[in-house]
This record gives C-alpha cells, structure tokens and sequence, in this order.
C-alpha cells in the first residue's frame, strides 16, 4: 500500500491529468535547484581555482598567464601571510573559547524554572539577529574613548580600545563574543533539555555533589551539542570580515580575510588571491574534519 502511494500518483489529479509521473515531478522540482548551485556555487569555485594558477590582474586588461603552483608557493613563503593566519588563529581562540564559555555557562542558568524564561530567552538571541555592519558601528561607538560608555563604566578615561595594536584583536573578539555567544546558548539548552531528569534524580539518591553531577553528567552528555557549536563558530570565526573591518584598521587585527580583500580588491592581484581563498579552504576543510572526527569519538563514548 505504502509503496503504490509513493510510486503513483493519483488518477484524479492534475499531474496525471497532464501526463506527468512521480519522477517527473521530482525532477521538475530537483533539476533547477541543482542547476542553480551549478551555476552560482560550483562555477565560480572551479573558475577560481584556474585563476589561481595565472597571474591574471582584472584591474588591466592582459591576458591571464598559466604559472603553475607559483602563487602558493610565493604565499606559503611569504611572512606577512603567516603572520595574518597566526593573528587568525589567535583571534578564532579567544572569540570561539569565550562564546563556549559565556553561552554555555548563560544555559545553564536559564536551564530551570524561572519567570519570564521565554521572554528573557529571546531577548537574549536579539544580537545574533542584527547585522555584522550594525554590530561593528555599534560597538565602535561603545569602545570610543571620548563618550564610549565602556570606559565609563571600567573608569578608563579615554582608554583607546579599537587605536591600541595591543588590544585592538581582543576588542573585536570581544564583539564577537558578544554577538554570537547566543548561538551557543541556544544549542546548550537544546542539550540541556535532553538530559534525562532520572540521572539527576540518581545522583541526588547518592548525594553526589553538584561539581560531580556536572562532569559526570552534564557535560558528558551536553558535549555533542557543544562540539557541534564549537564546529560552526569555529569556521565563521574563520572567515571574520566585516566585523574587524567596520572597528580597526590596526595591523595586529588584520585577520586572514581582511588581508585576502586587499589583495583582491586594492592590490587587484586576483590570481594570488584566489590562490590565498583556496588556501584558506583548505585550512577551514582540515580544522573541521579534526573536529568531527572529535565529534565521532565523543559520540561513540
């Protein structure tokens, strides 16, 4: 019955009215769909990727010159490139740790009955909603040393956050943070929320403190969830833009991408930088299948 539902269709309808069968119709519904992620998804890829083995300039109009592996081996050579990945690296740290640690540890007090726990739920997952740009001219008016109300709140005067190379990074980790730490509020609870209430039950029987009942329990079976949050926040973190972009021009924040838009868009060296994007997915490729293999054991315990 079950599968006679599936492969025909039925007689009365208009589709077989007009002739057309169950894969007629899937097709009708799946070939534009893959033709479009042809056209917009996997054309550029592959038409980037030529382009990174010519030294092709669209600022002029000479023709695009095939030099092989020239551009990733003047790239993977080059110490400034390094010194972008490494202020990359460091700023992926410290943004993804604190989002795992604020969001997390903001779950864990909302995961309980208290009032108003929707209302307060949604207003908390309002910044992940806003714009990257609006988050950046936001914040950039909050670090303004002039009438910036952090300094007024921390009594630094006219601390220059986003002008300081010291701590310009932390300063648009600390945005960052702030912005998507919501996100993983939002898997935790979904975690939290799955945790069978009898363990918890259990160890109250045994009298098993609260530091046991976490890292015996909570944690053990939140971890998934966690690992997928830290996956996601860990590739957006990567390919951080706008948001470092819109706050400092400090060269101690200049990460990967904003390093990869120069190249591309002010320098017009449009070989190397395709070159320097296939790099750095290769590098995000290699990061996130690490963490799902992590993934695979924790889930396996």
């Amino acid at each position: 019955m079950a599968t006679t539902m599936i492969t025909t269709l039925d007689r009365s309808s208009r589709a077989a009215a007009r002739g057309l069968s169950d894969i007629s119709i899937r097709n009708l519904f799946i070939i534009p769909t893959i033709l479009f992620l042809i056209v917009f998804n996997i054309f550029p890829l592959i038409y980037s990727l030529g382009y990174s083995f010519t030294d092709f300039r669209a600022s002029t109009n000479a023709p695009a010159n095939f030099i092989g592996l020239q551009n990733y081996r003047d790239l993977l050579n080059d110490p400034y490139v390094w010194l972008n990945f490494a202020i990359t690296a460091k700023y992926v740290i410290i943004s993804v740790a604190g989002q795992l640690l604020v969001g997390f540890g903001v779950a864990m007090l909302l995961n309980r009955d208290i009032p108003l726990k929707g209302l307060l739920t949604t207003l908390l997952l309002l910044p992940m909603m806003l714009s990257m740009a609006v988050v950046g001219l936001f914040w950039k008016l909050l670090y303004d040393p002039s009438f910036g109300i952090i300094n007024y709140a921390l009594g630094l005067g006219t601390f220059e956050w986003l002008s300081d190379p010291n701590m310009a990074l932390y300063a648009v980790a600390l945005t960052d943070i702030w912005m998507w730490s919501p996100f993983v509020m939002l898997l935790s609870l979904a975690g939290l929320s799955a945790v069978p209430k009898h363990l918890y039950e259990a160890a109250a029987i045994d009298r098993a403190g609260p530091f046991y009942t976490f890292f015996r329990i909570t944690l053990p079976l939140v971890a998934p969830i966690l690992m997928i949050a830290v996956i996601f926040r860990t590739m957006e973190a990567f390919k951080t833009f706008d948001l470092a972009y819109i706050l400092t021009s400090q060269p101690t924040a200049e990460l990967i991408s904003i390093r990869l838009y120069k190249m591309a868009f002010q320098e017009w060296q449009t070989g190397r930088s395709c070159a320097m994007a296939y790099i750095v997915l290769i590098m995000v490729l290699a990061i996130t299948n690490i963490y799902v293999k992590y993934l695979n054991k924790v889930k396996e315990r």
